[in-house]
């Protein structure tokens, strides 16, 4: 049964494998599966942990197959053998092999890799005579399907989804694509793919090509200013040429004439709005305390004093898992690190909400200079004028991170 192919994984019948180290950086590693007999199967998924980022760029299959190791590649790939990046998912389809041993070989990152999965499947082979049977690429991975309007969708989990729509006829009807506000154009990516039909390999290595940016008026660093996270109705299917056009649309939407004036009237670009909204949205989640915040900014660019953002000297870091921001990483040479470099960053340090956005636009005139979480962890902030309030403020913080352990 055709619903029932992606239920059996052939690796949870063997001992799990491992990964193993090739490298002194861990930039390369392996893993080998053992079957100890001649096993067959002809589809290998492999998962990246998409939440810190999309890190592979090349990887090799190779097989023991009557006692000789044999490269596989990807049947649907014309050119070359397929095996390049990862991202959320990716299947490889080959015809049905029998082995006794699969290798797996991560050989370029763009760094340590992070493997979540690895899966074996045995799968009708392509040339398989199935009525209306074939295979599409999507959301990255292979959906197989015995007729139009039955197919099996290997998910987050394996569902089996019947009447779901005609491929053939694109008769589908409009999907609600949530565009979210993330740290990453990777990220970015990979929750754009799990909605579409597109994989986050196509949407990532158009995000990140050169000719984009210029199409759009952007570089590599303001490109996160495209980004007008909302909810929009699209095509499930739709391709990435028509996705790149819509973002923009929906852009040039937002950017209305109230939003263009009050952007000038502030004396800030749009990039710049979009930047300091993305510092905005760092420090709180709390919309009710956004404006308050950009005014708190403002006064300070206005006055020619440092902005000291905490989220600006982490993005500088790298390191996002980072609870505490301590002297040695206000340290760090960056022009994103704003306790050592003045104004603003170059550029967002991740892509900010409508509510950030507007938050900057409508700014709060406040006389605040300073602010520190407060001492209970609601996610709000102690705000102050003068610096000796500022430091009862942070000795109270200090004193609950001290208490909590947090380092």
């Amino acid at each position: 049964m055709i619903d029932e192919i992606f239920k059996k994984n052939i690796v949870k019948e063997v001992k799990a494998p491992k990964l193993k180290t090739l490298t002194d950086d861990s930039s390369a590693v392996s893993a080998m599966i053992d079957f100890k007999r001649p096993t067959a199967f002809n589809r290998f998924l492999v998962e990246e942990d998409i939440s810190l980022g999309q890190r592979v760029k090349k990887f090799t299959l190779e097989a023991i197959i009557d006692g000789q190791w044999q490269p596989l590649k990807d049947q649907l790939v014309e050119q070359g053998d397929g095996l390049t990046t990862i991202g959320h998912r990716r299947i490889i389809c080959f015809p049905t092999i029998k082995a006794t041993k699969l290798r797996f070989t991560v050989t370029d990152t763009k760094a340590e890799p992070v493997i979540k999965k690895i899966g074996l499947y045995l799968a009708p082979d392509l040339t398989a005579d199935i009525p209306n049977s074939g295979e599409k690429y999507a959301s990255s991975l292979h959906i197989f399907f015995s007729n139009p309007k039955q197919m099996l969708i290997d998910w987050n989990s394996e569902q089996t989804f019947t009447s779901f729509r005609d491929l053939r006829n694109h008769n589908s009807q409009p999907i609600n694509l949530v565009v979210p506000s993330v740290r990453t154009i990777d990220l970015m990516a990979g929750r754009l793919a799990r909605q579409l039909m597109l994989d986050s390999t196509t949407i990532a290595t158009k995000f990140h090509d050169p000719e984009t940016w210029k199409a759009l008026g952007y570089n590599k660093e303001t490109f996160p200013a495209l980004f007008i996270p909302n909810t929009y109705e699209i095509y499930w299917e739709t391709s990435i040429d028509k996705l790149i056009e819509r973002l923009a649309e929906e852009n040039a939407a937002f950017w209305n004439a109230d939003r263009t004036a009050l952007a000038k009237q502030i004396g800030l670009s749009k990039n710049e709005v979009v930047t300091l909204a993305s510092i905005v949205d760092s420090e709180t989640a709390n919309n009710g305390e956004k404006a308050r915040i950009a005014g708190l900014y403002m006064n300070r660019l206005h006055r020619g004093i440092l902005l000291q953002s905490d989220p600006t000297v982490i993005f500088a870091v790298g390191d996002f898992t980072i609870r505490r921001v301590l002297n040695v990483h206000l340290q760090t040479p960056s022009p994103y690190n704003t306790y050592r470099v003045a104004g603003l960053p170059p550029d967002p340090i991740r892509i900010p909400s409508i509510a950030g956005i507007d938050a900057v636009l409508n700014y709060e005139h406040n006389d605040y200079i300073y602010m520190c979480a407060k001492e209970d962890f609601s996610g709000t902030h102690n705000f102050a004028v003068n610096y000796s309030d500022h430091l009862a403020n942070a000795r109270r913080y200090i004193n609950a991170l001290n208490q909590r352990g947090i380092k």
